[in-house]
């Protein structure tokens, strides 16, 4: 399928071209200024393209057990693309010569303060990733038309700081994939539509 960076370059580009109202955000819940950090949305290159995700360790101070996409703070003097692929190296060994970089997507800013810029990428099927067990208890991976596919999530509301929060959340083998990462993927599929591109 080497055509596969050429069609998720081209719808992500048309889907990008204007302004789209009403993208998910939590910016109401965040405080008056934000940290910018980075994630990497990695795409495998396979004839059904799936992406990676991971699983924070139980033991962290900060999300533990949640499923994420690769990511972090910006360090000083990078910008997102160049965060995103230190964070998937540090995280996952994910070298930044095996990713082709589509580009970056809506930030997102979450209810803790991070303004998060998605970074799409196509990557090398099977690749032998490693775990940064600081950072990572595991990864998997996920057919992309089931994961940016809406009718496969569910949504609740909660009570949280004060008012009422939305969010929409999908099981997959185990994994429970909710909150921002989910917000993020809901985001990516209003752009671009991919469950029509790839779905099965």
């Amino acid at each position: 399928m080497n055509d596969l960076f050429d069609r998720l370059k081209q719808v992500f580009d048309d889907g990008h071209g204007e302004e789209l109202a009403g993208l998910l955000t939590d910016a109401e819940f965040a405080g008056p200024s934000t940290r910018p950090a980075a994630v990497l949305v990695p795409v495998t290159q396979r004839e059904r393209p799936g992406v990676i995700l991971t699983r924070r360790p139980h033991d962290m101070r900060s999300h533990p057990g949640q499923v994420a996409f690769p990511g972090g703070k910006l360090d000083k003097g990078e910008n997102a693309v160049e965060a995103a692929l230190r964070e998937a190296h540090e995280e996952l060994a994910l070298h930044p010569d095996q990713v082709r970089v589509i580009g970056a997507s809506d930030e997102y800013v979450t209810g803790t303060g991070f303004a998060v810029t998605p970074v799409l990428g196509v990557i090398p099927a099977d690749l032998p990733l490693v775990p940064n067990p600081g950072e990572v208890e595991s990864w998997f991976e996920v057919p992309l038309d089931i994961l940016f596919n809406r009718a496969n999530y569910g949504s609740s509301t909660v009570a949280w700081k004060g008012a009422q929060r939305t969010y929409f959340e999908m099981e997959y083998e185990g994994y429970r994939i909710w909150g921002v990462t989910a917000a993020i993927i809901a985001n990516l599929q209003r752009r671009m539509r991919l469950t029509e591109l790839f779905g099965r």
